[in-house]
């Protein structure tokens, strides 16, 4: 049977969308098997995609090749039992070249990250995810965040483009999230896919779910499933306390936590999956290792998260 498109797959989702880490070995190498082991956990857990190679999968750290195999790896593991995105960034001809080794790895999707270093503006970006969105056969969504910021205008733009289904949201400005949503509402047929992609996206997502954006991202996913699982439950059933009791107790001291460092959105989150028992190594330059005070925070509060699912059992 042929999979339904990836935008009618993601279009109801059961559970948290998983951006798996990246494994690596104690001499650095990217090891297969726990990349393989963890994202099969992720998807058994009840992920609802998986986005391989992304930011929280250090994509800046991974050469082509290496990029390659994880996509595979990840797409071997989920075994067609949810989609698998990868992401694609840096310059427009690298970006293109990330895509296809996406496509011949077997991904679902892309996750058209920013593009490397340069300032752009509107008209520079659109050319970038079109020439992206027209080199494979993939389905695009687009990253908003940083370097690459857009306009209601370009936005409807993206969305009349073919293969380009969806924008995600790292940026966190709420007013021109508003203006795109109804200027792609009044100005495109179709459905448009919308996606909180902030940093411990379930601290923001109620606001964002006043918009109407009910995807998002989980980095908390890889660590500590259970609690992600149960504050995605919780916010499609309407079930206000949970949310509040897992915000208050578990996302806003892991947020507060996650600011102690740069890079910590990433190398926390790779302690937090080691501290579950699964050694993925370390993360690579230029980001670094937490603190070991850090990490002993972050073990409490995984516990606390755990503990607060069964005060509300």
């Amino acid at each position: 049977m042929t999979p339904a498109p990836l935008a009618a797959r993601l279009r109801d989702p059961s559970g948290p969308l998983f951006f798996p880490v990246t494994a690596y070995g104690p001499d650095g190498s990217v090891d297969l098997d726990v990349y393989r082991t963890h994202v099969g956990r992720g998807v058994a857990a009840g992920a609802a995609a998986v986005f391989a190679c992304c930011g929280t999968g250090e994509f800046h750290a991974l050469l082509p090749e290496e990029f390659e195999a994880c996509v595979r790896a990840a797409v071997e593991a989920a075994e067609g039992r949810v989609p698998v995105i990868a992401g694609a960034g840096y310059g427009t001809a690298l970006a293109v070249r990330y895509a296809r080794l996406a496509e011949a790895a077997g991904a679902d999707g892309l996750l058209a990250m920013p593009p490397y270093l340069v300032l752009a503006g509107q008209e520079g970006l659109l050319r970038h995810y079109r020439e992206v969105a027209a080199a494979t056969a993939l389905p695009v969504i687009v990253y908003q965040r940083d370097n690459a910021v857009f306009t209601p205008r370009t936005v409807v733009e993206l969305a009349r483009t073919e293969g380009v289904i969806g924008l995600k949201d790292g940026l966190g400005d709420l007013d021109l999230m508003q203006r795109i949503i109804s200027a792609v509402r009044t100005e495109v047929h179709g459905d448009f896919l919308y996606f909180n992609g902030l940093p411990t996206a379930e601290q923001t997502q109620l606001a964002y779910r006043a918009l109407g954006i009910t995807f998002y991202s989980s980095a908390v996913f890889c660590f500590a499933p259970e609690p992600a699982l149960a504050f995605h439950r919780a916010l499609e059933a309407g079930d206000q306390d949970t949310v509040r009791r897992l915000l208050d107790g578990f996302y806003r001291p892991f947020v507060e936590l996650r600011a102690q460092g740069r890079g910590y959105a990433v190398s926390l989150v790779k302690a937090g999956v080691r501290l579950r028992g699964l050694d993925v190594g370390e993360v690579r330059p230029p980001l670094h290792e937490p603190g070991e005070d850090h990490v002993k925070q972050l073990a409490q509060l995984i516990e606390r998260g755990y503990a607060l699912l069964e005060e509300g059992a």
